[in-house]
């Protein structure tokens, strides 16, 4: 079935959600979200790494004492809050180009209310000035983390030099926007060894040893 969506060509091929936009492919694809999603739990299982940290983040705004060292603290009662108007831009920029499987965002909406993200854009590219936007997610009324994939057309992992995730609209129509946390996950290459397969590890030293790779 095809049928037009504004200027867009919506169908499905083999159960996925596809439409079209002028030149570029947006694919829409199931978000995880809830108790059970949580980034770390990946992390330790050795299938991926974040990755955040190796890039250079910035934002299109924010109120002092809420920037970007809020929002990858690893604390969830800290927070981003932007300071202008929309939409709101959290641009992640890799020093080489990175292969990155998914975004998880920290919201809740139980907290942040109308600063609660509603409609998220993630666009991908090598500079500010060729990025194509690659995913669009609804929100509602999230609380927690949600994982949203970064996939290319053949459904692998996408390649990139920059990441921008720009909130386009909030719950409740509010002007600023809350995020909590953002990290970022890159599959892990070759063979891994999840060690924590025989038990967890309570210490600093166990932990940074944790996986095998």
């Amino acid at each position: 079935m095809l049928r037009l969506l504004k200027q867009c060509f919506y169908f499905e091929v083999h159960g996925v959600d596809v439409f079209y936009q002028f030149s570029s492919a947006i694919f829409t694809m199931s978000v995880k979200t809830g108790a059970n999603v949580c980034p770390t739990t990946e992390e330790r299982s050795g299938s991926v790494r974040e990755v955040g940290s190796q890039a250079v983040w910035s934002l299109s705004s924010c109120k002092p004492g809420f920037g970007v060292e809020q929002l990858r603290d690893n604390s969830m009662e800290t927070y981003w809050q932007s300071d202008g108007q929309l939409p709101h831009l959290v641009n992640i920029q890799f020093p080489r180009k990175t292969t990155v499987s998914q975004i998880y965002i920290y919201s809740d909406y139980k907290l942040d209310e109308s600063y609660t993200p509603s409609r998220i854009s993630i666009r991908c590219g090598t500079h500010f000035n060729d990025l194509q936007e690659v995913e669009v997610v609804d929100l509602c009324e999230p609380s927690g983390w949600v994982c949203i994939p970064i996939k290319e057309v053949r459904d692998i992992p996408m390649r990139t030099f920059m990441i921008q995730i720009a909130v386009i609209s909030n719950h409740q129509n509010g002007r600023d926007t809350h995020m909590r946390q953002i990290r970022v996950h890159s599959p892990t290459e070759g063979t891994t060894y999840p060690l924590e397969q025989f038990g967890p590890f309570s210490t600093i030293e166990f932990q940074q040893f944790r996986t095998i790779r």
